[in-house]
């Protein structure tokens, strides 16, 4: 049961950031498509928010890992 707690767990972890890094990129992609004047703006929000997401994603695998193998 405990492997199936921590797979389920590690997907979701993954998943999650995964998919907001996928909606980042496409509503960039979107922006630049209609104003490719504002691209340093567009690129630093977007380049920001990928950090954010991947950060998110690191603590909360640390976290995983760090709850199922203390026992």
């Amino acid at each position: 049961m405990e492997r199936w707690t921590v797979a389920l767990i590690l997907i979701l972890t993954t998943l999650g950031p995964s998919l907001v890094i996928a909606v980042i990129g496409a509503a960039s992609i979107r922006a630049l498509s209609r104003n490719p004047a504002a691209a340093p703006k567009i690129q630093t929000t977007m380049i920001l928010a990928f950090t954010f997401a991947a950060a998110i994603a690191v603590l909360a695998l640390l976290i995983l890992f760090h709850v199922f193998t203390s026992r």
